[in-house]
């Protein structure tokens, strides 16, 4: 299952968590309004109400004792006067009791408050909720003046009153809070996609400099806009590019260099080496006639400088292909009739075995052909162990028709620390063996021969042992 940092982008992300803090912060701050708003509008009516209650219970004539018809008459004074809202009444005198409903209290005067009244002088109050409404019940002890302060008289008080107005209002704000949110949101979304697009912009400046570096384009800076964080990146980000196209440049040059001081130093080579082999010729058909020590000396020369001339040639021909300067001279040719010129002409019939099914012809260079089999049978013979052979056949790939060569060898095998070496240049299997019959070029200049007739060649371990090169070349009509 993909991560959600993988579906949804980084501008969905940024405009997402904008608008949860933007939701986080008006709710934390309607809940706070609300709460502050509910205790003051609450708190104003409680505070009104007890103070209206216990002035005009103080102003009552109570005379004791009292009776059932005096609570009553008390009861219905007080409930004319209430404020801000109508009270209803309710007195207890012992086991008296009276309302100015003529009903009783129905739960809203709590046992708690009528311990707290029956204990003190001083009235109390409680917020009660009955009936899913809110309720505010004030219990206030009627006393008597006898010039030492207020005596208990037994008589206790309560008024009654609905604080649904109060929260009407205070719910008022909650709807007020609600239905303002989802507009608050819709305006947060327009900075918030401000600020996505303002952060946006230099990453995907980066993104498109990134993939145009990528793409060679060493050239590709980006517009440093301000001085934050992303500027300063985008500075970076310029300061390397710099920094890489020099290095780049460089290392250019000095291939470059690198490139023509081989292909000087081989072209220079050619003149000389002629004339050395034309007279290694010579002292070879004269060896017979020399001394034993002088036989093996001239024979020896004769050798070295035979494979001086192979490596000056394949520094040439990689010279040529690094220069781009080597082409393609396409000819309709038999395939199996070419790699059998190949081994005759280097007198390998005798020692490879071949399956080479006729009929099979395509458009190809003779000469790069010949040099890609020459290659590759001389590198089993030498590397690997008789018998050697090479196989010829077609097959269908995605793209086409394919003719395949395989040569394949008895020996060892690859090493697999070697395998993806082996078409390198110079690349020796054994760093101690820093001489050998080949020149170290032969199996690049054969995947060079190979590319440019636009197909592949690979090295691997045969099924049944053994080293297998696979050469895959495009079919082309004759």
């Amino acid at each position: 299952m993909r991560s959600l940092t993988t579906r949804f982008g980084l501008r969905t992300r940024l405009v997402g968590a904008f608008l949860l803090v933007a939701a986080i912060s008006a709710a934390t701050t309607a809940a706070l309004t609300y709460r502050e708003a509910r205790t003051a509008i609450l708190q104003q009516a409680q505070d009104t109400a007890v103070d209206q209650f216990r002035d005009r219970t103080g102003a009552q004539a109570v005379t004791l004792p009292v009776d059932e018809e005096q609570l009553r008459r008390i009861c219905r004074t007080l409930a004319r006067e209430g404020k801000p809202h109508p009270w209803t009444v309710h007195a207890e005198y012992g086991k008296l009791r009276a309302s100015s409903t003529g009903r009783p209290a129905s739960g809203l005067i709590t046992p708690e408050l009528r311990a707290e009244n029956r204990a003190g002088t001083h009235g109390t109050f409680q917020r009660v909720v009955s009936g899913g409404r809110p309720w505010l019940a004030v219990g206030m002890p009627a006393t008597v003046d006898r010039g030492d302060g207020g005596q208990p008289t037994g008589l206790v008080l309560y008024a009654v009153m609905s604080l649904s107005t109060e929260q009407a209002n205070a719910d008022a704000l909650v709807t007020a809070a609600r239905d303002g949110a989802l507009p608050a949101l819709l305006i947060a979304l327009v900075p918030a996609l401000l600020a996505a697009r303002s952060v946006l912009r230099p990453v995907r400046d980066l993104r498109r400099a990134a993939a145009g570096i990528g793409r060679g384009e060493l050239d590709t800076r980006i517009e440093v806009r301000g001085s934050d964080e992303l500027a300063g990146l985008a500075r970076t980000f310029n300061e390397s590019s710099t920094k890489l196209r020099d290095s780049v440049a460089e290392l250019r040059q000095a291939e470059l260099r690198a490139r023509r001081f081989a292909s000087d130093v081989s072209h220079e080579l050619r003149t000389p080496l002629a004339g050395m082999l034309a007279v290694t010729e010579v002292l070879d058909e004269e060896a017979d006639r020399l001394n034993a020590d002088t036989a093996a000396a001239v024979r020896l020369i004769s050798a070295e400088t035979g494979k001086l001339a192979a490596l000056v040639e394949d520094l040439m021909e990689i010279s040529r292909f690094d220069a781009k300067a080597a082409d393609l001279h396409l000819d309709g040719i038999d395939v199996a009739e070419a790699i059998r010129k190949t081994l005759e002409s280097r007198h390998w019939a005798d020692r490879v075995h071949t399956e080479l099914p006729g009929g099979i012809r395509m458009m190809l260079d003779p000469r790069r052909f010949d040099v890609v089999v020459a290659n590759l049978v001389g590198n089993a013979l030498r590397h690997g162990a008789e018998p050697v052979t090479v196989r010829l056949r077609t097959e269908t790939a995605g793209s086409g028709p394919l003719v395949v060569v395989e040569v394949a060898d008895s020996g060892p095998g690859i090493d697999p620390a070697v395998l993806p070496h082996v078409f390198d240049r110079f690349y020796k299997a054994d760093a101690a063996r820093t001489r050998s019959a080949g020149s170290g070029l032969g199996l690049a200049i054969t995947q060079e021969n190979v590319r440019l007739h636009g197909g592949t060649v690979r090295a691997s371990d045969g099924p049944g042992g053994g080293a297998l090169f696979t050469v895959e070349l495009p079919q082309e009509g004759v």
